[in-house]
């Protein structure tokens, strides 16, 4: 299996999937940090997909997407956005919105205190 092959198999077979530098519970870079960060505060149930593990991988999903930067957030196979793009869904409830229209459970009062925090 190709890694654009085993790309594809990973955002298609699991609603949320976050493609960073690390782990979800051990990000090894801040912005992997704080998408990963938001998501676990919210309660979000994501697949972690650690870009430092697998070269062909950290290549493969940037030629994907066609997006530069890691990390990237993928809901229902669909390419949302790397750290700035999440960070500002969250603080104006965008990512909320998405979430619930593709019937990814979170947490709304987690959302909330987020946009309090930094208001």
């Amino acid at each position: 299996m190709t890694a654009q092959d085993q790309i594809k198999e990973t955002v298609t077979s699991n609603d949320v999937v976050l493609f960073m530098k690390g782990t979800k519970s051990m990000p090894q870079c801040g912005f992997s940090s704080r998408v990963a960060g938001v998501l676990n505060f919210m309660g979000v149930d994501f697949n972690d997909v650690n870009v430092l593990a697998d070269d062909e991988i950290r290549q493969g999903i940037k030629d994907y997407s066609d997006w530069p930067t890691i990390p990237q957030l993928y809901v229902k196979g669909e390419f949302v956005g790397g750290c700035d793009i999440i960070t500002e869904m969250t603080l104006s409830g965008e990512l909320d919105t998405l979430f619930a229209e593709n019937g990814v459970t979170f947490d709304q009062d987690a959302a909330d205190k987020i946009r309090e925090a930094n208001a």
